[in-house]
This record gives structure tokens, sequence and C-alpha cells, in this order.
């Protein structure tokens, strides 16, 4: 049977009950783990808690440690888990498919990967219709900088400051975030712009963002008018003044922010910078890695929640519930621009992708997942925004869906963050009641909530009961 333990930390949030019953942890102990960690695995693999945990099973949104401890898995492996850890249907599908053909690569045709595609860019606007497979969204942020550059033959591409697109060489010069840069030349041909930051940022007021919880701050704006929008547009207009030459590549941005905190910008920001990048001859890229499939609730996509058409989306994370797979979709014209010479993907759209992916688009769509965001992310913001109004180190609450930011500061006249020690405690305390959530921001000052798209609003009572508990001894360690 499951072992029953008991928190080190007292709370009357109550773990919604599971029927799932985890296998028998039976590989090594705790402390040989860590000791092949600390010898054989790289150090630039950081873990998190201060005693990392030790995971050895999932069910949709719950994981399982070696001790058959349970947990709710508000992060989904950093946003990746869309329907769930091993999802019936996925799962199903996948072993079907590994008894059937693993690989062939994309000389030779095989079924899976036309029928995935068909089915993929039904679920785009035209003229968005011409897919290409990676094995992750760092590939495919690459890949759509590399077509922006050779469709429009020129160079410079914009993207945001806070800003997450991958790890790699290249696309490290679109990541802006200090943590992540090294100090090897990178950047070329890339420049940052100011985030549309309505909460931290110079300008921001009471119903800047498409969010069912908007920031403390005040605003005068009439009825269709929103002053922050114009400030900070007239920001862009200066970076594509000042910082690009007179034609551009591209100007790509998540439709919000992933790693830096679920930051939200004015409503109709994003379309009227497509307008000026289009006036520069650039394309648009929407990163979708963290915000597609339904995860917003309102919209299948993210970029769809601001009335805008990219001219190319990367996909990535969601796209796979935990397998590596990304992908990168065009236009006919952008598309051929690869077509001139050749450049090929090894294992991008294997058989074995293609029906996880497929599956993954049917489990979305017959367990209501993007719905299921929408009511159960809705009723969450709501529900934080009350602990927000009742303490004053919660400065923000915002998103859209199950993508959502809890922004901590150590007061929310001066939206200073709180420092980390203050933060991490707070963190730790949630996970010893069972429920994990990320960290992200520039001063990893924000938590993360990103689950599986399965949870339920019985889930988040206990969750947010849990984050209730951690910010009541966290006030009584202050006192």
């Amino acid at each position: 049977r499951q072992q029953k333990w008991k928190s080190s930390v007292s709370t009357q949030a109550k773990m919604p009950p599971c029927d799932f019953v985890p296998e028998k942890y039976k590989s090594y102990p705790y402390e040989h783990m860590q000791k092949i960690r600390e010898q054989n695995i790289s150090p630039s693999l950081r873990l998190y808690y201060k005693k990392p945990l030790l995971l050895h099973q999932g069910h949709m949104q719950w994981l399982f440690d070696y001790e058959g401890r349970r947990y709710l898995d508000l992060f989904a492996g950093i946003v990746t888990v869309s329907v769930g850890h091993c999802h019936p249907k996925v799962t199903m599908a996948t072993q079907k498919q590994l008894a059937r053909l693993w690989h062939t690569t994309n000389i030779y045709m095989h079924p899976s990967i036309q029928e995935y595609a068909e089915k993929l860019t039904a679920l785009l606007p035209d003229p968005l219709k011409v897919v290409y497979l990676t094995n992750s969204g760092s590939e495919a942020n690459d890949l759509a900088m590399f077509m922006a550059r050779l469709y429009t033959r020129n160079f410079d591409i914009i993207s945001f400051r806070g800003a997450y697109h991958g790890g790699s060489p290249y696309t490290l010069g679109l990541t802006s975030i200090g943590l992540y840069k090294h100090g090897v030349a990178n950047g070329f041909g890339c420049s940052t712009t100011m985030l549309p930051d309505v909460f931290r940022g110079p300008w921001g007021g009471s119903n800047c963002r498409d969010s069912p919880v908007q920031t403390v701050r005040k605003c005068s704006c009439s009825e269709g008018v929103c002053q922050a929008n114009d400030q900070y547009i007239e920001q862009f207009q200066d970076t594509l003044n000042t910082s690009v030459p007179k034609a551009i590549a591209g100007f790509i941005a998540e439709p919000i922010q992933g790693v830096n905190g679920a930051v939200q910008y004015p409503r109709n920001f994003l379309k009227e910078a497509y307008q000026l990048v289009r006036e520069r001859g650039g394309v648009c890229i929407s990163d979708e890695v963290q915000t597609g499939f339904g995860r917003t609730g309102s919209h299948f996509w993210g970029f769809q929640t601001h009335d805008v058409v990219p001219d190319i989306v990367t996909l990535a994370k969601g796209i796979g519930n935990g397998f590596p797979m990304a992908a990168v979709v065009t236009t006919k014209e952008i598309a051929s621009s690869l077509a001139q010479n050749l450049h090929f993907n090894t294992f991008g759209g294997s058989p074995l992708a293609c029906v996880v992916g497929a599956a993954v688009l049917d489990a979305i769509e017959e367990d209501g997942l993007q719905k299921n965001s929408d009511d159960v992310g809705t009723y969450m913001l709501l529900e934080l925004a009350k602990l927000r109004d009742k303490f004053e180190i919660v400065g923000d609450v915002r998103g859209k869906g199950l993508m959502i930011g809890v922004e901590m500061v150590t007061d929310k006249d001066s939206r200073q963050p709180l420092p980390a020690e203050e933060i991490s405690q707070i963190w730790e305390d949630c996970k010893d009641m069972g429920v994990l959530i990320g960290r992200g921001g520039l001063y990893s000052q924000t938590f993360r909530i990103k689950p599986p798209m399965c949870i339920t609003k019985k889930d988040v009572d206990f969750a947010v009961e849990a984050f209730h508990t951690a910010l009541q001894r966290h006030a009584e360690r202050a006192a």
C-alpha cells in the first residue's frame, strides 16, 4: 500500500484522494543516487529543493517518490506534461508504435508523419500550414531564426528582455535572462527591446492585461484607451529607430512569458508591434512552447489571445506530453526558403514522435482539456488573488488558463523582489505539504504554476490552502 506520510508542516489542507497505487521502488538507495549524481552527471544540471526529490512514478497530475509519497505536480516537468503523466491513451499509442517501427528518418515516408502534419496544421489558421518537426524548443527556435533570415534576406531579430527562447548557442542571443548568459560571444544580430511588463515595468494600470486578475496599480485610462500600451509601443519604435537596420529579419515573442514568470503584455501590444515589424520587412514569430495546445484556456494557441496571426510558430514541451519533440509551423513561402539547400534533422518527425503527438492532440480534445484549463485556471487565479489581497508579500497574481504566475515582493508599493531565502522557505514548505511548484523571474521571485491540464478544482483547493499555510508560516517567522 502507499505509505502514509506526515508533513513537517501542519496544515488544514487535505490532499484529494487518488486510487492509483504506484509500484514499489526497486532501484538504488537515495544516498547512492546522490553519489552518482555528484560523480557522473554534469553539475550544470541543477536540482530543485534542499533535499532533492527522487521521483519514480507518475499518474496524471500526481507524482510519487521513492518512498511512496504522493505530490500534486503544479509544474508539469516545466510546462511539458500537457495531458497528464503516463496518460493511458498516449501510453498505449506509443507502446503500439514501439512494436511496429521506431525510426526510418525522413528519406522515406511513413504513415504517421503525414497523418500528424495534417492533424496539427488543421488546428492552425491559414496560411500556417507547413511543418518542420524537430526534437526540442531550442532547436525549433533556432530553425525559426534561420528561416526568418533566409526568407527576408535580412539579419537582425528583436526579442523582449526577460524572454526565454532556448539555450543553444544561436537562441542564446534571443534569450534575455542574465542567469542563462555565459561569457561567450552570442547574440550576433539579436537586439532586445523593453519588456511591456505592466506590473514591474515603468507603466501599467488596472485594466491592461487579458487576465481575470489585474495588477494592483491604478490608472486613469478611459474605456478603450491604454496609456501604458502607448508608452511601451513608443519604446518598441525607439528600438526600431536606434538598434537595428532599416530592414530586419523578424521579431519573436512568447504570448505570455514563461521562464520570466507568466509576464503578460498590454492587450493590443503584439498587434501593434507585429504591424511595425512587418513595415520593416520582418516576419513575426510566436514562441508557443509554453502557451500552446489549449493551456491559456480561451484559445488553442497563445497568439490567438492577442488577435494576431504570426508568420512562424514554434511548438515544443506540451506537444509531446514529455516525449522529446518540437515543431516549426510556417507558410509555404517561408518554408520554401529552406528548401534551396539541404537542411536535415535525423530524429525530427520520427514515427514514434508523430504517433505521440497525434495521441496528445486526441487526448486534449477527448478530455476537454482546453475548457478545463479555462475553468480550473480561472478558478485558481481568483482564489490566488484572495491571497494577494491578504498578504503584503504577494505582489501580483497573473496569467490566463493554467499559465499562472505569483510574484513575491517585500511590499506592494516598492515592488522589490522578496529575498531568495524567504521565497525558498515558502517553496520548501509547499513541497513538504505535497505541492510542487516552479520558480521564475529575473530574481527567481515568481512562483510558476503550470500544471498538467487535467487538474481539478479540488486539487486547486488543496494547493491554495497549502500555499496559504506556507504564507502564514512566513508571516510568523517574520514576526
